[in-house]
């Protein structure tokens, strides 16, 4: 029942992906390209415990079957590798810094298909392939297209964007399917190139890895059963909120005043069966995301103030300058050429009218 994607697994084990809503999707959201997680539920509904009845031939003198236990009744499994509660990473000092603050592209960008000798764009470039880690589960941002069964998503778009101006072309991008909890290590281990997964930009994470400039914002929110009356985390006092390990939402949840209880999953989708489940209270991460689990179940809904600012960019190993300023100098076309705004148009809108590009902030 694992549907946790091994590091490196091939992103051609079809997810089950949503639509976001906002947060609840407008009229003339993509509803065609909406999640499929029916197979999913039913495998996690099965009831573990089966009472079989047994017909004696007629005539046998059969005895009655016992009456069934007391209190008996079918148990709901959860979720592969569930922490209840979770482990909250302990706040150790880090220096300040500017998170948002990268590296300045050097000058225009290369030519596709000649890159710099001896930078990491043409290692990348002599390999064939731009290794992108991601989230094949994440509805308008990185999921399979049922139509066509290819990647798609405006995280989709701003990898493959990076690609072509490597190789000039879209098909030499490699997809391979991480978790949350993945997302440093496989950087600092250099199994991917790049990691574009809504991974926010701390401080902290600035001591383990690099960034690009921020492509997206988004805010810590809440996701709750409609007609629960949960509005706040204030709302939630000893009961439990589910988000994902190795994020920086775990924390935000243990740090509320109320004292509400942690919950970690491999995934934003196995925390939305949880709540549908009865298994936990709320699911909290950001709202961009938490738009596309309210779509997968018109019960949900996004509410609850801003409990964090949350600036996505691009992870990058730590020992790659020449490759940061490379993808910042992508980003900045993107940002000039109206291609960031073309892409957001075709994918986000249900969160909202297209605001403007975040600007780009260097630290140099």
């Amino acid at each position: 029942m694992s549907l946790r994607p091994r590091i490196g697994a091939p992103t051609s084990s079809r997810p089950r992906t949503g639509a976001p809503t906002s947060l609840r999707p407008r009229t003339g959201a993509p509803t065609s390209l909406r999640p499929r997680i029916g197979a999913r539920l039913r495998r996690l509904l099965t009831p573990l415990v089966v009472l079989t009845l047994v017909a004696a031939p007629a005539g046998c003198g059969a005895e009655p079957a016992p009456d069934d236990p007391a209190g008996a009744r079918a148990v709901v499994p959860l979720p592969e590798n569930v922490q209840d509660p979770a482990p909250v990473p302990s706040a150790g000092p880090v220096p300040d810094c500017v998170p948002r603050a990268s590296l300045r592209p050097d000058g225009p960008l290369p030519t596709a298909g000649r890159m710099p000798a001896g930078s990491p764009m043409a290692a990348i470039a002599a390999r064939g392939r731009l290794i992108v880690g991601i989230d094949q589960n994440a509805y308008l941002f990185s999921f399979r297209d049922p139509k066509t069964g290819d990647l798609a998503g405006f995280e989709i778009d701003i990898a493959r964007a990076v690609g072509r101006a490597i190789f000039g072309r879209d098909d030499a991008v490699q997809f391979q399917a991480i978790t949350t909890a993945d997302r440093i290590p496989v950087l600092q281990q250099k199994k991917v190139d790049l990691v574009v997964r809504t991974m926010s930009m701390t401080c902290e994470r600035w001591q383990q890895v690099s960034f690009s400039t921020e492509y997206l914002t988004s805010h810590q929110r809440l996701l709750v059963r409609r007609g629960s009356g949960i509005r706040e985390f204030s709302d939630l006092a000893g009961r439990k909120v589910c988000a994902t390990r190795g994020s920086t939402s775990i924390r935000t949840i243990a740090e509320q005043p109320s004292k509400p209880i942690p919950v970690a999953t491999d995934s934003t989708l196995d925390c939305l069966v949880m709540l549908q489940q009865g298994q936990v209270d709320a699911v909290s991460t950001i709202d961009v995301l938490l738009a596309g689990l309210a779509a997968q179940d018109p019960t949900t809904e996004v509410t609850g103030r801003f409990s964090s600012d949350e600036p996505s960019g691009i992870g990058i190993p730590k020992d790659e300058p020449d490759l940061v300023r490379f993808v910042n100098a992508v980003l900045a076309r993107m940002r000039a050429d109206g291609s960031w705004t073309r892409s957001y148009q075709r994918w986000l809108t249900p969160l909202g009218p297209p605001p403007a590009p975040p600007a780009a902030v260097y630290r140099d």
